[in-house]
């Protein structure tokens, strides 16, 4: 049986060492002092630990059975979510007006965080229904929002995105559903979606399906896809729940990880729906939900890996195998810990700084959506849009790979389904592939994110690398850090440099390495959050205040980092460099 522990020195250390909340000039940061944010934490870490995570087994064993139409969820997820709805969590960052406490979207995320470590299966119920919630926020009509938003916002209603058909996944454009206009405004859906998350369950009174379609006049391809509104129940004038709308559960899906969400196939004969946004404009409105979602996924990478740490950790410093190369350690037992051993060590450390310094990268990024609404920053938005790919990409191939770590650590026991390493794994896999797989986002970074508007949010990043190095140039102590933070954002230069001297004349050179770009700016970015933290520790440590052991090895851990990982990123450059001949010089015939 795994356990969890919410991590909140770390969080409390990002929150007000690194990021300095409370003395940042973004609306409502001013609130968030140590004992608000602690308080915050320390709750939702209780519920996560004590009535979350012993659902997580649960969840993976018993999984969703649909039964007369109706998915049953496993035991005792339907009570957990009724205490997440009673403790207000699924209103944290929501518009005070539809009942939402209207904190900002980083304490949301942190407190995702918690969640998604946690049970990530069960917190996809309420992740779902915020990314919708956010889509018809953005979007709707007046009316739209004073009908859902209230009652999503509580989770009394949760909600859905209805993307992927059996035959197109990331290709839209090939998409099948229609929408037939209707005399009374309203839209009639059908069509079969796909993979869609929470798509049917015994938690809520109503789901809230967002579906894309096509409508007649949009033309071929994405530009005639539309956003659709479709409820399970159809919401009379007074918000009450009317008739059951046309569309029906076909099956629940039999996967590899995350058994507790019911992840469904939908069918929609004739449904009532409204459409969401602009005709002919539902990418736009999607995307909405998935910047959010891509963002949350990222953070399902690290979430997952640091329960799967946690474990691995317990178990390395517990279960005693051979001695220590360097003499006896444990005398009065038969063996050793296995944490003696230098490849365990290198194992833990491995998983621990990438945790840590994706949970910064992913805060940072929180902040910056922060900045973007609630100041209207453009730059701000700018450059969050360039970090979410990588955030999704890189974060969720690291996450599984540390998850994979955590279970050999455990050796033939990990292996083993009732101890719980195994579902780290199998829960993590699927990061990498939903929300636009992971080759997708390397594809949108390169061929999309980087030259936005000129290339100039890819320079600010660049400048900023640069003036996070020159500001630590007279401390002998943050060497080790801006040293190495120099080399790979050079690299990371070198790459982008060679895209633009190849990718005009042959396009398949710049995508032949935009996935080993997407991984090495991902080192460069993780580089840049362990120098920031390194020189918070510092000054906390050169101030006498905090935990001197916790900010000693956060030191430490950083060192590992710059050391033990930063060097990909020139592996990576040569694999960039090679073009595309290597990869492209196959014939297809010939595989």
């Amino acid at each position: 049986m795994t356990t969890y522990t919410a991590p909140l020195k770390d969080m409390e250390f990002l929150l007000h060492d690194v990021l300095k909340v409370s003395e940042r000039d973004i609306p409502g940061y001013g609130d968030l002092d140590r004992s608000f944010t602690g308080a915050v934490l320390e709750e939702a870490g209780r519920l996560a630990s004590e009535v979350l995570a012993p659902l997580n087994a649960t969840g993976d064993h018993e999984g969703c059975v649909l039964e007369n139409g109706v998915v049953r969820t496993p035991k005792g997820f339907k009570a957990a979510f009724d205490a997440l709805r009673a403790g207000g969590w699924t209103a944290l960052d929501c518009d005070p007006e539809y009942g939402g406490q209207g904190l900002p979207y980083l304490m949301g995320t942190a407190v995702g965080e918690v969640m998604v470590s946690a049970n990530m299966a069960f917190n996809m119920y309420q992740g779902l229904t915020h990314g919708a919630y956010s889509a018809i926020h953005a979007h709707g009509s007046a009316e739209q929002r004073a009908t859902y938003l209230p009652k999503m916002v509580s989770c009394q209603w949760t909600g859905t995105m209805n993307l992927t058909e059996p035959h197109c996944g990331t290709d839209l454009g090939l998409m099948r559903t229609r929408a037939e206009p209707q005399a009374d405004g309203s839209y009639k859906i059908t069509g079969t979606k796909i993979f869609i998350s929470a798509g049917e369950h015994d938690m809520a009174e109503n789901i809230i399906h967002l579906v894309l379609a096509k409508a007649p006049g949009g033309g071929e391809g994405t530009k005639g896809i539309s956003l659709f509104i479709v409820p399970k129940f159809l919401v009379n004038a007074d918000g009450s729940l009317g008739a059951r709308n046309s569309l029906a559960v076909g099956k629940v899906e039999h996967k590899m990880g995350i058994h507790g969400n019911a992840t469904c196939v939908m069918n929609y004969d004739e449904a009532t729906g409204w459409l969401l946004g602009d005709l002919h404009k539902g990418m736009k409105a999607m995307f909405t939900m998935m910047n959010e979602a891509r963002l949350g996924v990222g953070l399902q990478g690290y979430a997952v890996a640091e329960a799967a740490y946690q474990n691995a950790l317990a178990y390395a410093k517990d279960r005693l195998q051979g001695r220590a190369i360097t003499g006896t350690e444990n005398p009065s037992g038969p063996a050793d810990p296995l944490i003696v051993h230098p490849d365990i060590r290198r194992n833990l450390m491995d998983q621990k700084s990438f945790v840590e310094g994706a949970r910064a990268l992913t805060f940072w990024a929180a902040s910056l959506i922060d900045q973007t609404h609630r100041k209207a920053d453009a730059a701000a938005d700018g450059l969050a849009s360039l970090l979410i790919p990588v955030i999704k990409g890189f974060q969720t191939d690291r996450g599984f790979e540390m998850a994979v770590q955590a279970q050999q650590i455990w050796g033939g026991h990990g292996y083993i389904e009732d101890n719980g390493m195994s579902q780290f794994v199998r829960d993590a896999r699927i990061a990498q592939i939903y929300e636009g797989a992971n080759g997708v986002q390397a594809l949108d970074l390169v061929g999309r994110k980087l030259t936005a508007d000129g290339g100039k949010h890819v320079m600010a990043f660049f400048e900023m690398v640069k003036a996070e190095c020159k500001a630590h140039d007279p401390e002998p102590r943050m060497t080790a850090f801006t040293d190495p933070l120099k080399q790979a954002s050079k690299a990371m230069q070198a790459a982008g440099m060679f895209f633009m001297q190849n990718g005009m004349k042959n396009p398949n050179a710049a995508l032949a390495g935009s996935y080993d770009f997407m991984l090495l700016m991902g080192h460069v970015c993780l580089g840049l959050m362990w120098t920031r933290m390194a020189k918070a520790a510092l000054t906390a440590l050169d101030a006498g205040g905090g935990d001197a052991a916790f900010l000693t090895a956060k030191i430490t851990t950083g060192r590992y980092y710059m050391t033990r990982q930063l060097p990909a990123c020139a592996l990576h450059l040569a694999r960039i460099e090679s073009g595309a001949d290597p990869v492209m010089a196959l014939a297809a015939e010939a595989f």
